[in-house]
């Protein structure tokens, strides 16, 4: 029988009583699941429980097979080294006391040499051949932890892999290696990722959000197309709806003087006195009671069409992409807009991590820094916008220009976002400020937030809102890995951004959807030390 887990009318409420998600009946069968939604839908909760880290508010789940989950990052109580993180390290000291003539008691009847061949294959599959059970974890870098966890995990055999994030903070080689070692699993998967690329590996996509839960089948492009019919459908119903409002309004309207010009020949002929008293009345009373059941019947259909429209407008907000406007910065295509010369630099004078840098910028260009981690991105960015001087060489900067880092820490977290508009724009009006803010969805009471309460997507927004809203927007905009943490909706409102901005751009990612989805013509390796045009 194929692993699988079962889930039937689970629910989870936070202790102070917010509600993540309710009544979920979902089947994660063999094969890759995507899981998807804004961030705080609740897929990390969802796959603690799943995994029977968590027990649920209300619910079941059963699960047919051994589950095993990779977490975005590690908790206490780590374990020292790679044969520790393995589960191997005494398997290891017996083989090591059998091999010295050593053994003790029962050694030799559970001695398993495979063990060593098996963590090496497992750590190959993730793309880091070479790696000594010895190691220390403390050694390594993230990116470096995460795939020798996932490898770890490949090792246990489990019938079910359930990962968290397992592409982030991963450079490119890392990426291509968990997505290798996915493609390679033949278990049960639920990866719950922002990682489009990662998503096209998907056989099923979940998505958990406001209107539950909603399954896909096929990959990331599938649940887009699809996503987009759901969004044609939705606008089509709340038309529908709109239409069926003002008919019955229009009717009600028409009853309406149609009565009134009844009520007043019954007046005028009750005024005349030539009819019978008690057939006025009769008339009278037939004409209240088809005028009551009328009424009725219009309220009815008023609050079906207003419910059926208050539905359809809810689905197409959250199916619907964000869109943001931009004032243009009126960049000439020939300005030249940074150089640098045999540029060397580095966090500190013995350390030099850029050497002998030369590069040029010219016009709206759209640049990505690539590199694996480690390789000087962040470095370089900071050389070009001068937040770090450079050890030997020059930059020529010559435009207005503003960076924009992971952690948006040109923010000022206590204050709110007009203030924080005000702040970096200090000749602005009110009326500019508001006006600015709402290009980029901060409307009426949504200005007022202070910064450290928002989301990691409605940061970018407030930090977009503030360099690329005054009125003297910079012609360079400098973004270091502006997609780590965002969900696929804030990753989507970002792109619908920079596609309207028409000064340069120069951008470290490692999100090769990203790049894409902006524009990106030109690369500056930095592990090759090239500048390669791209034809995307």
């Amino acid at each position: 029988m194929h692993a699988s887990i079962t889930t039937r009318d689970l629910s989870w409420t936070t202790p102070d009583g917010n509600r993540l998600f309710s009544q979920l009946d979902l089947v994660f069968t063999a094969g890759r699941t995507g899981l998807i939604g804004d961030n705080g839908c609740g897929k990390t909760t969802l796959l603690r429980i799943l995994a029977g880290e968590l027990p649920p508010s209300s619910g079941t789940v059963n699960a047919s097979g051994r589950v095993a989950m990779m977490r975005q990052s590690a908790t206490g109580g780590s374990p020292d080294t790679v044969a520790d993180l393995f589960g191997i390290t005494a398997d290891l000291a017996r083989l090591q006391r059998i091999e010295t003539d050593a053994a003790e008691g029962d050694d030799l009847a559970l001695a398993d040499w495979s063990v060593e061949p098996r963590m090496h294959e497992s750590l190959s599959r993730v793309g880091l051949t070479g790696l000594e059970s010895a190691r220390s974890l403390s050694d390594l870098s993230g990116g470096e932890t995460t795939r020798v966890q996932l490898a770890a995990l490949i090792f246990a055999e489990p019938d079910i892999l359930l990962l968290d994030e397992p592409t982030n903070n991963l450079d490119i080689d890392g990426r291509e290696a968990v997505r290798k070692a996915l493609a390679g699993w033949h278990g049960t998967a639920i990866v719950a990722s922002h990682d489009r690329t990662l998503l096209e590996e998907m056989e099923t996509i979940v998505e958990l959000g406001p209107l539950g839960a909603r399954t896909y089948g096929g990959n990331w492009s599938a649940y887009r197309a699809r996503r987009a019919l759901d969004l044609l459908a939705a606008e089509h119903r709340r038309d529908v709806a709109e239409h069926d409002l003002h008919r019955i309004e229009r009717q009600t309207q028409v009853r309406r003087e149609r009565k009134e010009r009844r009520d007043g020949r019954g007046h005028r002929r009750r005024a005349k006195g030539d009819q019978p008293k008690i057939l006025l009345n009769a008339m009278r009373n037939r004409s209240q009671q088809t005028g009551g059941s009328q009424a009725r019947l219009a309220d009815r259909q008023r609050a079906a069409a207003t419910e059926a429209l208050a539905l359809a407008r809810s689905q197409i907000a959250v199916l619907q992409p964000i869109t943001m406007t931009l004032e243009p910065t009126g960049l000439p295509p020939g300005k030249s807009v940074v150089e640098t010369v045999d540029l060397t630099g580095g966090p500190c004078a013995d350390l030099p991590v850029i050497h002998d840098l030369s590069m040029m910028i010219t016009g709206p260009e759209r640049v990505a820094v690539t590199g694996r981690n480690g390789s000087g991105k962040t470095t370089l960015l900071r050389l070009l916008t001068g937040k770090l001087e450079p050890l030997a060489g020059n930059v020529r900067l010559h435009v207005r220009t503003a960076l924009l880092d992971q952690h948006m820490s040109l923010l000022d977290p206590r204050l709110s976002v007009a203030d924080n508009y005000r702040s970096l724009n200090p000749h602005t009006g009110d009326t500019a400020c508001r006006s600015a803010l709402a290009r980029f969805l901060f409307r009426s009471e949504a200005a007022l937030q202070t910064v450290a309460t928002l989301s990691g997507g409605e940061k970018l927004r407030a930090a977009l809102a503030a360099v690329l809203g005054g009125p003297q927007p910079p012609e360079l905009l400098v973004l270091d890995e502006p997609t780590n943490h965002l969900d696929l909706r804030a990753m989507e409102a970002l792109e619908t951004a920079l596609r309207a901005y028409d000064g340069a751009l120069l951008v470290v990612s490692h999100d090769t959807a990203f790049l894409e989805a902006i524009g990106v013509t030109r690369r500056i390796d930095l592990d090759g030390r090239e500048q390669v045009e791209l034809i995307l």
